[in-house]
């Protein structure tokens, strides 16, 4: 996925294969679906990890590889296995290539209603600016 100024690219993880055991594909890290916007001053990633707690998120930024990792754990009653469920355990994970163009060290990160939302300002060297001209 491209911003109009390549400024971010994203690599979900590769699904198994249709031919893998059912226990092999629950323990693979399932791509959260992301919406990228992009402004003037930066961009805007928005995530969306439903159910994964704030204690179990994790953004990582290594080099100019950002990381979105969640753990969710689905708590049944004591003594009770579901007889049919849709929704299971399992892990997030999506990582992204940054543009030396954003300012990695300034990210903000929030999270709502099971939404992560990123912002990820433009460095100032990326940053349009105006040039005064002076009469001589």
């Amino acid at each position: 996925m491209n911003t109009t100024n390549t400024q971010i690219t994203a690599a979900a993880t590769a699904p198994s294969p249709a031919s893998a055991k059912s226990a092999a594909r629950d323990t693979l890290a399932q791509a959260p679906r992301v919406d990228i916007l992009e402004d003037a001053d930066g961009i805007t990633l928005r995530a969306d990890m439903p159910g994964v707690p704030r204690d179990q998120l994790q953004v990582q930024v290594d080099g100019d590889t950002l990381t979105l990792r969640g753990a969710l754990q689905i708590e049944l009653p004591q003594g009770m296995q579901p007889f049919y469920a849709e929704l299971r355990s399992g892990a997030w994970e999506r990582s992204f290539t940054l543009s030396r163009e954003l300012d990695s060290a300034a990210i903000q990160a929030s999270m709502k209603d099971g939404v992560l939302e990123l912002r990820i300002p433009k460095a100032e060297h990326a940053k349009p600016r105006r040039v005064e001209v002076r009469l001589s």
